[in-house]
């Protein structure tokens, strides 16, 4: 390689819409960056399409795109890639789901009649979903089918000789909805359909949820299933790019996706996947994979924002972009420049996770690639996704920004 060091800040679900009550800027324009801001001028900033035509609206095509694997060639389903994170040996004929824990609205008697209140069940800490999703292996569980825990809401469910043919539905995209208007159809839809049924009536009153509710929190009353898929197969990150990559996350998708590739997982203590999260640890494991153990590659994944956005929570949104900036972003730089560094940041989204609508689009996102060798400063530079849409650079086919970045 070129002796560069390279560092990849993913703000997971950052790009939104215009917002009144911020005088029409969005939550990326509205934060107060300093840092982002200082890098922008001297930044290349565009627009990228991080989700190809008919893929999936996700973080796993979008993350998938952003470190250069097309999704349209590399896609097997987001939840195979999070059993690689867990340490889950999945055989050919296996089939995986994604398996959130989430609470649904408690006053309907049926269960096709009630709504989905929250896909995280007010993001459950680890400890007590483990509990919810032994009980749920326990009544269901078999040589079949059986369900592991995984980190907060996100666990998974593996069915060997089970199908794909089958259509789910994220729960994030359907959220305050009845969710009969969102059964699962096709192969096995009825037995999936009657493992989420029968799990409210263990999960109720279970101990675990009776205790969140006595502490005001929503309980974790169901599981949801979605999110089908069949053991991946990825190139090698460092036979594609020749660099040595590690990745950073609270998420067992983008850990998943990361040990899939080759590259090396770093699990950071107290990191949590939301805007309350371990950010100095996350930085300073980046910092020495680059410079004390003399590493190329780098990618951060930050997943604060996109739960703001499922949630609604525009303050909070706002203030994991400006902790990122503060906590993630400064450090880092200031760790490369002390060091003498020649290195190349990249920052921007997978996707957009607008407020408004609480779920993911495909829309493009903005894109800022600085360089620390880049000495011409542009005063007018800014990184939102205003500026980005009037520079004229925009990259149709997301996964090739990658090789612009480490400029193959």
């Amino acid at each position: 390689m070129n002796g560069l060091k390279y560092a990849v800040i993913l703000m997971d679900g950052m790009a939104d819409e215009p917002i009144e009550s911020l005088g029409m800027k969005t939550p990326l324009e509205y934060a107060k960056t300093p840092t982002i801001d200082a890098l922008a001028k001297y930044s290349e900033i565009g627009m990228v399409h991080t989700i190809p035509e008919g893929c999936a609206k996700g973080s796993d095509t979008a993350n998938l795109d952003v470190l250069g694997y097309n999704p349209k060639q590399y896609y097997f389903g987001r939840s195979p890639l999070e059993a690689l994170s867990m340490g889950v040996t999945l055989k050919e004929t296996d089939v995986t789901f994604r398996t959130n824990v989430v609470t649904l609205s408690e006053e309907e008697e049926e269960y096709e009649n009630k709504r989905i209140l929250d896909h995280s069940a007010d993001e459950i800490t680890t400890e007590e979903a483990s509990e919810l999703i032994k009980a749920v292996q326990e009544a269901f569980g078999d040589e079949i089918k059986k369900f592991y825990p995984g980190v907060s809401y996100r666990h998974l469910l593996v069915w060997d000789q089970g199908s794909r043919e089958v259509n789910l539905t994220p729960p994030h995209d359907i959220l305050e909805k009845c969710i009969k208007d969102y059964k699962p159809t096709g192969d096995h839809s009825d037995e999936i359909w009657g493992l989420m049924k029968k799990s409210y009536d263990i999960l109720k009153n279970h101990p675990v949820n009776m205790a969140r509710k006595e502490k005001g929190l929503r309980p974790a009353n169901s599981i949801w299933i979605w999110g089908e898929g069949i053991k991946p197969r990825l190139p090698l990150f460092k036979d594609k790019y020749h660099v040595e990559g590690a990745v950073i996350s609270a998420v067992d998708l983008i850990k998943g996706i990361g040990i899939g590739a080759g590259m090396t997982s770093i699990d950071v203590e107290g990191v949590t996947g939301n805007v309350h999260t371990n950010y100095e640890g996350k930085a300073e494991a980046a910092i020495k994979w680059l410079l004390e153990d003399d590493k190329d590659f780098v990618y951060v994944h930050l997943e604060g924002p996109d739960e703001c956005g499922h949630r609604a929570e525009l303050e909070n949104k706002i203030k994991a972009i400006e902790l990122i900036d503060e906590k993630i972003i400064t450090p880092i730089k200031a760790a490369l420049d002390a060091k003498g560094e020649v290195y190349r940041i990249l920052v921007l989204p997978d996707h957009p996770t607008p407020l408004r609508l609480r779920t993911h689009t495909g829309d493009p996102v903005p894109y800022m690639l600085f360089d620390s060798r880049s000495k011409e400063s542009h005063e007018e530079k800014a990184y939102t996704e205003r500026y980005a849409k009037t520079t004229g650079i925009y990259l149709e086919e997301g996964y090739t920004l990658m090789d612009q970045f480490l400029q193959i």
